[in-house]
Parts: C-alpha cells; structure tokens; sequence
C-alpha cells in the first residue's frame, strides 16, 4: 500500500483516516496529516499512530495518494503550496465540494479523482460519488474505491452529475435528519416520551433503509406492503400525500442542486 496523505484533518479527514485504520485497509504509519490546528494535529497523532508532515509541500513529497480534505475557498492557496511536488506520479483526490477537475487540472499535474462524500461517513455509512479525471489508471481506481468503500458505499458518476449528487446525498442526512425531528415530534404528540420517541424515529429510518439496500426491492412496493386496506398507515400515508411531502423533498433536492451549481459558477 502507497503512502496516503490528508491536506486537512478535520471531521471527513479523521472519518477517513478511522475507517482505513479499523478496516485495516491501510497501516497507521503509512498515513500522513497536514494540519494548521496544533492540538488537532496532535490528538490524532496520538489516537491514530499516523504521522505528521511540517507542512502541505512536505507531505505532497512524502506521500503517493493526496487527499485534499480542505474548504472550498481553501484550495487554490493549498494546490499552489504543492503544486511542485504533485507531479505526474502522484494521485490526487478531492472531497472538496463545488471544486471542477478542470480547476484541479490548471494547477498540479497529478492524476486526478473527484470525489463527494456525505456525513455518515462519520459513523462508517457514508455515500462517496466518486467521478474520475485526468490520467487515472485501474489501480487508482481500485484504490480508491477501497479508500472510500472503508467507509460505506460507493457511486461512480460522471462529473456533470456532481451538483445533482451534492443535492441528494451530499445534503440528504439534513433532510433525513428533519424527518427523524418530525416523527418525534409526532410521536411526542401521540403521547409518547421525548427519548422513547426519538430513539423509535431513528430506528425505524434506519431499519427501513436498510430493507431497501438489503432486498433490492422498490421503496413503493415495500410501502405497498405496510399500508393495509383501511389501516393506519395508508391513512397517514393520505396526510403525507395532501400535505404535498414527496414532491417537497423532491423540490429540496433541485434546490440544493440548484445551489451546488451556482457556488461551483455553473
């Protein structure tokens, strides 16, 4: 395994950094961080056994894969800090949202992957869309879904589809996350305990996921088999319907998307 370095260190980085080390996709000494914040950078020296570089050039040096886990706004000083250092033998992998392979490519040289995790990645359930640039090879490919697949699941989709990913999976833990408040919510109205209510919420967002990624069957179909002739679930799924829910959630996602393609200059 190549040496495999993080040019920020933040919640996605150390996410990353958990999932290889716990998979054992990856040794501990074999990683590098590149982070401004010394008691960050320490802790996770500590915890992880991973190695710390004086700066961003130095790591671009050390390391063959190098992940730009950065703000947006963050990114050029960064590309140009290793721009002499990420040349053609290196493999570059972004996560940064809203940033083109076309604005990786006019500064470094290296192969390069775009990539667009999500938050879950955080408890080892992330969604990564990974969209492939400049010069990547077979290898590359393979590790980086090895990479990312330590941390859920992976998609491979063309960069255009980029924004569309950012407003779908890169924004739906929030939408899930306000699903999850409303049926505590409802479930507190109903009677039952905040705590009792919540963890039932949740569970069952879960579960229900679940049953979709696990039989391959058509969320309709499994809702079909909940909702029994003149029973309770067909009657709140009647509210959910009236109350225009489904189509709200499909006008955040175009709005997100939207808004995904204004910030990347589209």
């Amino acid at each position: 395994m190549t040496t495999i370095g993080f040019i920020g260190a933040g919640n996605m980085g150390e996410a990353l950094i958990r999932g290889l080390i716990s998979g054992k996709v990856v040794r501990p000494a074999d990683l590098w961080i590149s982070e401004p914040d010394s008691a960050r950078r320490a802790r996770l020296v500590r915890e992880y056994r991973v190695r710390a570089a004086v700066d961003n050039a130095d790591l671009a040096r050390r390391c063959g894969v190098i992940v730009l886990a950065v703000k947006p706004q963050l990114m050029d000083p960064v590309l140009g800090g290793i721009a002499a250092a990420a040349g053609r033998a290196k493999l570059v992998v972004s996560i940064a949202a809203g940033v083109t392979l076309a604005a990786l490519e006019g500064e470094i040289k290296a192969r390069l992957v775009r990539t667009m995790p999500n938050t879950p990645a955080l408890v080892g359930e992330g969604a990564t869309a990974i969209a492939w640039g400049r010069g990547v090879t077979a290898a590359d490919r393979a590790l980086v879904r090895k990479l990312f697949g330590a941390v859920g699941t992976t998609v491979e989709v063309s960069e255009s589809l980029m924004d569309a990913v950012t407003g779908l999976s890169g924004s739906g833990p929030a939408y899930v996350f306000t699903v999850i408040q409303a049926l505590a919510d409802g479930g507190v109205q109903a009677g039952l305990p905040r705590a009792t209510a919540l963890q039932l919420a949740a569970q069952t967002v879960l579960g229900a996921a679940r049953m979709v990624l696990a039989t391959g069957t058509h969320p309709h179909q499994l809702r079909d088999q909940v909702a029994s002739p003149g029973g309770t679930t067909i009657r709140g799924i009647a509210e959910l319907e009236e109350r225009g829910v489904p189509g709200a959630f499909m006008a955040a996602v175009r709005a997100a998307t939207a808004r995904s393609r204004e910030l990347s200059g589209k």
